[in-house]
C-alpha cells in the first residue's frame, strides 16, 4: 500500500475515534427558526441570555420605581375621590341620588311619624302616609319632565308661573275661598282630604323668574348699576313677602328673604347694597316678631330644655328628648315614645327629633350628609356653567333648599326659633313636596346641560355604543368575527 493510502486511513480512524461535536443550527448561522427549535439551538450550542441591568442594590445604577399597596394610604384615596367629583357626570348623580334617597328616607318616617296621629283623628294608620306618596308619585313625574325640559322652556315658562302663583295667593285671601290652618290663612281647598298652599310655590316662582330677569340684564352688562340690580327684583319680592305676610307665615316668609339674597349675592351685590337690604329686612322681621306675642313666646324658647311651668316652649322640650332618647342607633323603627300625642305636629316640622329618637345618631347624621351632597352638588352646577340663567337659578334653588333645611334642624335642636317650616323633601306635605321636587329636576337639567356631561351621556346612548364597538370590529379574510 502506498504512503500516501496508508495516511489517509490513519486519518479517517482517528476521526472516527474522536466523539464527533454538536453541529451547529441554523439558528447560530443567522437563519430563523420557530420559537421552540431557536430554543433548543441556543441551549444546544450553550449561548446565554444577555442580563439586564439590575437595581442599584444589586450593582445596577437604574432606579427602581418605588411599589405602592393596592390601598395606597390616605393621600391615595383622597387623590381618587378627587379626581372621581371631578368627573363630568358627579353632580348629575349625586343631585338625583340624594334627592331620591332623602324622598325615601321622608316617606318611611313620615309612615312611622303619623300612624298615631292619623289613628288619633279616626283615621287608618296609613292616612297620612298614603297622601304623602301620592304626592311623592306626582313629583316624581313633576321632577322627571323638569329634567328633561331644556333651558329655554325654563326661561320661558318663569313669567307664567309668577303670574299664576301671584294669582293664587291673592285668592287665598279672599274671604270664603282661602282657610286658615294652624292660625295662618294661606292655604286653598282642592275637595276631599286635599289642601294647597300656594306661597310654596311662590319660592320656585321668584327663582325661575329673578334668574331670568338677573341673566338677561347681564347679558346687557346693566347689573354694574344699583338701581337695575334691585328694581324691579326687590319690589317683585317684597310684593310676594306682602302676601305671605297676610295670611301670618312667617316661616315661609324667611325662606322667601333668603332665596331674595341668594340672588343679590349670586349677581354680584356690593356689600354696602346688600348690607343695607339685609338690615331693612332685619328692621321689619323684628317689628313683625315683636307685634306678635306667638312670635314672641317662639323666640323666647330658644334652647329651652324643658317646658315651663305655664306650658310654654312644650315643642322645643319634646323635641330636645325625642333626640336624647334615642342615642347611637335609636330605639328602632316605629318604637318613638313622643309621638303618642307628647310631641306636636312629628310628622311635619319636628319628623327630624323622630328619626333622632328611631334612628339615633346615625340616622341623623345621615339625612344632615345628604343634605350637605345635595347643597354641595347644587353649588358645583351653578359654579361651573357659563350661563348666567343657570347659575342665578341653581344658586337659588340650593339657597333654598339649603336654608330650609338649616332653619327646620336649628328649630328642632333648639338652635333657632321654630319657624314652622317643613324639611325639604322629607316631612309631611305635598305642597312643600311638589314644587321642591320640580326644582330638583331644574338642577338635574342644569347638570345634563354641561358640555363635558353631555358628551358623557351620549357616549352611553345604546345606538352610538353599537356603532362604535362595529367600527371596532373588522372582519378577518375568513369572513368569520
Amino acid at each position: 500500500m502506498p504512503a500516501d493510502e496508508r495516511f489517509a486511513v490513519r486519518r479517517d480512524r482517528a476521526r472516527a475515534s474522536v466523539p464527533r461535536p454538536l453541529t451547529a443550527t441554523p439558528a447560530s448561522s443567522g437563519v430563523p427558526l420557530p420559537g421552540g427549535l431557536a430554543l433548543r439551538g441556543r441551549l444546544a450550542t450553550g449561548a446565554r441570555r444577555p442580563e439586564k441591568p439590575r437595581g442599584p442594590g444589586r450593582g445596577g445604577s437604574a432606579p427602581r420605581p418605588p411599589r405602592t399597596g393596592r390601598g395606597g394610604g390616605p393621600r391615595r384615596t383622597y387623590e381618587r375621590a378627587r379626581r372621581a367629583w371631578d368627573r363630568p357626570l358627579t353632580a348629575y348623580y349625586v343631585i338625583l341620588g340624594s334627592s331620591l334617597l332623602i324622598t325615601v328616607l321622608g316617606l318611611v318616617m313620615v309612615y312611622s311619624a303619623s300612624m298615631i296621629k292619623a289613628l288619633d283623628i279616626s283615621k287608618p294608620s296609613t292616612y297620612f302616609f298614603g297622601k304623602q306618596f301620592l304626592a311623592a308619585v306626582i313629583g316624581g313625574v313633576l321632577m322627571l319632565v323638569a329634567a328633561r325640559m331644556p333651558v329655554k322652556l325654563h326661561r320661558a315658562l318663569a313669567y307664567p308661573i309668577l303670574m299664576v302663583t301671584v294669582f293664587l295667593m291673592v285668592l287665598v285671601q279672599v274671604p270664603g275661598i282661602g282657610m286658615s290652618v294652624n292660625g295662618n290663612q294661606n292655604w286653598l281647598y282642592l275637595g276631599g282630604p286635599f289642601q294647597l298652599q300656594p306661597s310654596e310655590f311662590g319660592k320656585l316662582a321668584l327663582i325661575l323668574w329673578g334668574a331670568d330677569l338677573l341673566a338677561r340684564k347681564q347679558d346687557k352688562r346693566l347689573l354694574t348699576q344699583w338701581k337695575h340690580m334691585l328694581v324691579p327684583l326687590v319690589p317683585v319680592a317684597f310684593m310676594l313677602l306682602g302676601l305671605i305676610m297676610l295670611g301670618g307665615d312667617m316661616g315661609t316668609a324667611i325662606i322667601l328673604t333668603a332665596i331674595l339674597f341668594g340672588l343679590l349675592w349670586l349677581a354680584g351685590a356690593p356689600t354696602r347694597l346688600f348690607a343695607g337690604v339685609l338690615g331693612f329686612a332685619a328692621v321689619i322681621a323684628f317689628l313683625l316678631i315683636r307685634m306678635s306675642p306667638n312670635r314672641m313666646s317662639r323666640l323666647a324658647c330658644m334652647g329651652a330644655s324643658e317646658p315651663d311651668p305655664e306650658g310654654g316652649c312644650w315643642q322645643a322640650a319634646h323635641g330636645i328628648y325625642a333626640l336624647a332618647s334615642g342615642g347611637w342607633f335609636g330605639s328602632g323603627l316605629g318604637a318613638s315614645v313622643e309621638k303618642w300625642g307628647q310631641l306636636p305636629e312629628p310628622h311635619t316640622d319636628f319628623i327630624f327629633a323622630i328619626t333622632g329618637e328611631e334612628l339615633g345618631l346615625a340616622g341623623t347624621l345621615s339625612v344632615l350628609a345628604l343634605f350637605a351632597a345635595l347643597g354641595y352638588a347644587g353649588i358645583r352646577v351653578a359654579g361651573r356653567t357659563e350661563d348666567p340663567f343657570v347659575r342665578f337659578a341653581a344658586g337659588g334653588v340650593t339657597t333654598w333648599i339649603t336654608a330650609q333645611a338649616v332653619i327646620n334642624i336649628g328649630a328642632v335642636l333648639g338652635l333657632l326659633p321654630i319657624a314652622g317650616v317643613p324639611l325639604p323633601l322629607f316631612s309631611y306635605g305635598g305642597s312643600a313636596l311638589l314644587p321642591t321636587m320640580f326644582a330638583v329636576g331644574l338642577m338635574i337639567a342644569f347638570a345634563r346641560e354641561d358640555p363635558a356631561a353631555k358628551a358623557a351621556l351620549a357616549m352611553r346612548k345604546p345606538g352610538l355604543r353599537w356603532k362604535t364597538m362595529r367600527r371596532r370590529v373588522k372582519k378577518r379574510p375568513s369572513g368569520e368575527r
